[in-house]
């Protein structure tokens, strides 16, 4: 996302969360990339999510593994973290303010996803509404908060296209939700499993290192 809000000419402020997941491999590879793309700044905040749990990522639930594509029915999966983009997007939303940003960016995606609810157009779109009406910014017509999902209606594969375009060095990103103690991707959770079919896909070479 930093990536693609750089291209566009936007100043980068960069937000990342300690919020007791599993591993903190994702916070040194945002942190890396934040470093590599020149962001204004970068923040890390806390969260203590863990003490909440009800998720294989923040409480002690088996994360599921599998070596195929995952067959999604209606049921939300255990990787699914309450809340989660809610109150990413409520701290987003809160720094947005104080350094007076219009756009906030947020990763999300609605098709090669987990079926999470906080993921889907119709809740950013309710999310965006909520913003403009609990702000100051808001309020006082000052600022004119957008919501910026540019991946929501793309496949893995054409996010990976997107991004060697961009010249994201991948070796760099993290997604795996279980890796070993020296950092390697599991490769069989959803998250791996999506990444090396994106991969695949795009007929790009994978630079993961799986265990």
């Amino acid at each position: 996302m930093t990536y693609l809000a750089k291209n566009q000419e936007y100043a980068i402020y960069s937000l990342s969360f300690n919020y007791g997941q599993r591993h903190k491999y994702e916070l040194n590879a945002a942190k890396k990339l934040a470093y590599r793309i020149g962001a204004a700044k970068h923040l890390v905040l806390n969260i203590e999510l863990d003490k909440i749990g009800g998720s294989a990522l923040t409480d002690n639930i088996d994360v599921p593994k599998t070596d195929k594509k995952p067959e999604h029915n209606n049921e939300i999966p255990v990787t699914y973290v309450p809340a989660r983009n809610t109150i990413f997007l409520s701290y987003a939303l809160a720094w947005a303010e104080v350094v007076g940003a219009s756009h906030i960016f947020i990763g999300v995606n609605a098709l090669d996803y987990s079926g999470y609810p906080d993921c889907r157009p119709e809740y950013i779109k309710a999310y965006e509404k909520m913003a403009r009406l609990a702000t100051k910014t808001g309020v006082e017509g000052t600022t004119k908060i957008k919501i910026v999902t540019p991946l929501i209606n793309l496949t893995k594969a054409e996010i990976i296209k997107k991004g060697i375009a961009l010249g994201i060095d991948y070796s760099l990103t993290h997604s795996c939700y279980d890796p070993s103690i020296d950092g390697k991707a599991c490769g069989l959770c959803e998250s791996c499993v999506l990444r090396k079919k994106g991969f695949l896909e795009a007929g790009v070479k994978d630079p993961t290192i799986y265990e």
